[in-house]
């Protein structure tokens, strides 16, 4: 078996679209992560996707899967972040399944019980808080259907500084109050899904929240940053990529 250092030298001088658009490539980094379980406050055993920096204590950032389930992709992205210098989490709030199907993935979403995806969101939060690896600064991004989970998380359990790509956040102002860390938020032009009334809704909630937050508008479609997808667009993807790197380095290594 290839070492997991020859791996990860392997990828690191490949971009991270490179890595997520070849299942190869992606399932090479994901064999990289650790399986961590815990179990949430509620009791509940869930697990997640674990990579590791080559040097700790560090910064903490949960990833939060898309309506795909927690695939190799987004496990992949977790390493990227590790090969930045942080302790990564992709957590799993689809009990382990994983589907390629938009009917499938529809299914699996509404399946999902709010309160109990809010609970492992909190319990996760807790852990990478207390992490006897991390510095007490945690950051959390999304994509889709785990940008708006992302989000409620960060309502849910104080993060230092969040991320959504394209993921409902219309919350209304009183809970948005109890965010901690700003916003950052990608959303393209062309999405029918999380559209511009919507994104405009959270603005103006933010707002009376006296919450700090940075949109950033895409001439792209919902999912613009998936390269395994139709509608990816290289360009801003790699853009918002590069802001949302910018903005965990930041708040979280700053």
């Amino acid at each position: 078996m290839i070492e997991r250092r020859t791996i990860l030298k392997g990828l690191a001088g490949l971009p991270l679209a490179t890595v997520l658009a070849d299942p190869r490539l992606a399932r090479a980094a994901a064999e990289i992560t650790q399986l961590v379980q815990i179990k949430t406050a509620g009791g509940k055993a869930v697990a997640g996707a674990l990579a590791r920096p080559q040097k700790t204590p560090a910064p903490v950032v949960l990833l939060v899967h898309e309506w795909w389930g927690l695939n190799d992709q987004i496990k992949a992205t977790a390493v990227d972040f590790a090969q930045q210098g942080y302790l990564a989490l992709a957590l799993d709030l689809f009990d382990g399944r994983v589907v390629t199907t938009p009917d499938e993935a529809k299914a699996l979403t509404q399946k999902v019980v709010p309160a109990e995806a809010t609970d492992t969101l909190a319990s996760w939060i807790a852990w990478a808080r207390n992490h006897n690896e991390g510095v007490r600064r945690v950051g959390i991004v999304g994509w889709c259907f785990g940008g708006g989970w992302a989000l409620n998380g960060s309502v849910a359990a104080p993060v230092d500084a969040t991320v959504l790509y394209y993921g409902k956040c219309d919350l209304p102002a009183d809970q948005l109050a109890r965010l901690q860390g700003p916003v950052l938020g990608h959303f393209g032009t062309r999405d029918q899904f999380i559209n511009k009334p919507m994104v405009d809704r959270f603005e103006a909630a933010m707002k009376q929240a006296g919450k700090p937050y940075t949109v950033y508008w895409y001439d792209a479609n919902h999912a613009f940053a998936n390269p395994t997808g139709d509608n990816f667009n290289k360009p801003d993807a790699q853009l918002a990529w590069q802001r949302t790197t910018e903005f965990f380095g930041k708040i979280l290594k700053g």
